[in-house]
């Protein structure tokens, strides 16, 4: 990798972005799959042999399963974790906190994406742990809206801490956002250049070209944003013990408009009440 190949931007053809709509569509089921499935007394492991049954049983292939030393189909991170969080044995309690990142390749082409829940639902969850979720998940979206063909990369970022910030203010305390670990591109591989950070970025940034497809996943925690990794060398977490949230998103960005290619509408309705123009791209 070059000093700058960080940086590089690239576009996909039309038939390129609808094999990656067919790659997001199956992250998104997955993740919806999983989803309804978390509940009290669930381990993770379970989760991650019922995501990885649901990708392989529809023509595709874990891609973190493709990451060398990696052989998991989720990360499954828990309260203080804030990322890369491996599943296991560990049964899950009413009101955890918890991130679930899937990828999928399929047909060589990648989607990638994160939510976080409340083990037991609203009801059994902290104040201050839903409103961290909610604040992540819209400092997502601000980040999505600010992409725009020809305008620079470094907007999304900004937007995103702006988001933050302001949601952190609203309520009257400080977040953290994770600086070590950032956005990137993805296509014919999950992670790709250019990285695509969740923060304000000083200096001169790269152009947004037709047809880009990046991930962008703010990772976001209710004290410092410090962190520290666990002997397994994957689980990032907290070093104050503060808990964390994670959303992410495959997103395409053509002159037509914008498509979230892990959303199951295609992003639509939240992209429509931000006053982005939607693109529709059907799966291949």
């Amino acid at each position: 990798m070059g000093l700058f190949s960080r940086d590089r931007c690239e576009g996909k053809t039309p038939e390129q972005l609808a094999m990656m709509r067919t790659a997001g569509l199956l992250v998104g089921r997955t993740l919806e799959l999983v989803v309804a499935a978390v509940r009290p007394g669930v381990t993770t492991l379970e989760l991650d042999a019922l995501a990885e049954a649901h990708i392989r049983d529809h023509g595709g292939v874990p891609n973190f399963q493709l990451v060398p030393g990696y052989r998991h189909t989720l990360c499954t991170s828990v309260n203080d974790e804030i990322v890369h969080g491996i599943p296991g044995g560990r049964v899950l309690e009413a009101g955890d906190l918890l991130s679930v990142d899937c990828g999928a390749e399929v047909a060589g082409w990648n989607g990638d994406s994160a939510v976080t829940v409340v083990v037991g639902g609203p009801d059994a969850a902290r104040p201050e742990d839903l409103a961290l979720s909610e604040d992540t998940e819209a400092s997502l979206w601000a980040g999505i809206a600010a992409l725009r063909v020809g305008g620079a990369l470094y907007d999304v970022g900004a937007a995103v801490e702006d988001a933050v910030v302001e949601a952190g203010t609203r309520r009257g305390r400080e977040y953290g956002i994770v600086e070590d670990y950032v956005g990137h591109g993805i296509g014919t591989s999950m992670h790709m250049d250019p990285q695509v950070p969740n923060y304000r970025v000083q200096g001169r940034s790269p152009r947004v070209p037709d047809g880009m497809t990046i991930c962008i996943e703010p990772m976001v925690t209710l004290g410092d944003q410090d962190n520290t990794i666990l002997d397994d060398e994957w689980t990032v977490v907290t070093r104050d013990g503060s808990r964390a949230a994670h959303w992410e998103h495959s997103v395409a960005v053509t002159e037509a408009g914008t498509c979230v290619l892990t959303a199951l509408d295609g992003g639509r309705s939240r992209l429509e009440g931000l006053g982005v123009r939607y693109a529709d791209i059907a799966p291949a």
